[in-house]
């Protein structure tokens, strides 16, 4: 009798569990009276249901009386949703096959992300071709728009970061040359160190986190509001209106960022070098004349429009694979970061490899 509801829970549940079974308790039969009961909720019901199993399960057998035609539909909803969802029992997994399934499934997903990615650099090359065959399916306007995006509104993240930078080569280098006296061989450091690897490989990881990023989140936008979709209605291929200018406009835009962020980086490190080391001007200027060659400048150029085509090829991919709602533009955008990402450094280090061999 009393109140069996959620407030009440707790100790009912209390005195519910110092009940013998049936088997424990000797009776063979059992009777529930529910004529007392003054209120009754989902909890009761459930306190209720529980009881008359664990008799059962003891091996009596249970009657339930006195049940008001109030509380009759809700102790009936609560038996019909123990029987629809029973208990599961769940298979012990080895930890270690775990482990296994799960790096397989991993490697399956990248080889066919690979395959994939494939495909799209294939069907991105086919757009290019007949762009050039008919010159009048290109939008300039969305190039121009798509350059000033990705190219002139990067500038003051881009030199204000490679200028630090090359603050910090200066200062590390000035570090380990005061040692031997030879403070001047910071500047061969410097200008080496930043026009064959870092302003080429830091700007693109810039740009992939800035605009790769965008291209996902612009293309992945409009296709969960449908945007593309209306465009293929209307004939209108969206390789060619979204894909290939932001394609293009990065191919323009990133060796011109990278020569830039070189010239920040040397900036920072004279900026250092004059007025912490005993280096005037004009020696830092000649010694910097004779470390950067033209060589070395081409050797770190040469690779911009390789990861300028990686990291727009990876962000408008990645745009087009979103699915239809919003948590999935934010995955995909983080997919593609990290793929740009992880793609420019491995090309980088193919380029290494390659210059190495070549004895560039």
């Amino acid at each position: 009798g009393g109140c069996w509801t959620f407030d009440s829970a707790a100790s009912l549940d209390a005195s519910l569990m110092g009940l013998p079974s049936g088997a424990e308790g000797g009776a063979g039969r059992v009777e529930i009276d529910m004529a007392g009961i003054e209120a009754f909720d989902t909890s009761g019901a459930w306190l209720l249901r529980r009881t008359q199993e664990a008799f059962e399960a003891g091996g009596a057998t249970v009657t339930i009386s006195g049940v008001a035609d109030s509380y009759q539909p809700l102790f009936q909803l609560v038996v019909e949703a123990e029987k629809e969802h029973p208990e599961v029992e769940r298979d012990f997994v080895n930890p270690a096959v775990a482990a296994l399934n799960r790096l397989g499934a991993m490697v399956f997903d990248a080889g066919r992300e690979g395959g994939q990615l494939l495909n799209f650099l294939g069907l991105t090359i086919v757009t290019m071709g007949r762009a050039i065959v008919s010159p009048r399916r290109f939008r300039v306007t969305a190039l121009v728009n798509q350059v000033e995006q990705t190219g002139f509104n990067a500038l003051p993240i881009v030199g204000l970061l490679l200028f630090l930078i090359g603050v910090v080569l200066a200062y590390q280098g000035a570090d380990l040359t005061r040692q031997f006296g030879a403070e001047i061989l910071t500047v061969d450091g410097l200008a080496i160190s930043v026009l064959r690897e870092l302003g080429v490989l830091i700007t693109p990881i810039l740009v992939a986190g800035r605009s790769g990023s965008a291209f996902t989140a612009q293309i992945g936008t409009m296709k969960v509001n449908e945007e593309i979709a209306a465009m293929q209605t209307f004939g209108l291929d969206p390789m060619e209106g979204l894909v290939l200018p932001r394609v293009c406009a990065l191919l323009i835009t990133l060796p011109l960022l990278t020569f830039f962020a070189d010239v920040a980086a040397l900036v920072g490190g004279g900026v250092m070098a004059v007025n912490s080391l005993d280096i005037t001007l004009v020696q830092f200027v000649r010694r910097l004349h004779d470390a950067a060659s033209l060589n070395q400048f081409l050797v770190g150029i040469v690779k911009a429009p390789v990861f300028a085509f990686i990291i727009a090829l990876v962000g408008c991919y990645e745009g087009l694979s979103v699915g239809g709602s919003a948590e999935s533009i934010g995955q995909m955008t983080t997919k593609a970061v990290v793929e740009s990402i992880f793609l420019v450094i491995v090309a980088d280090a193919a380029f290494s490899i390659i210059f190495s061999t070549l004895g560039i």
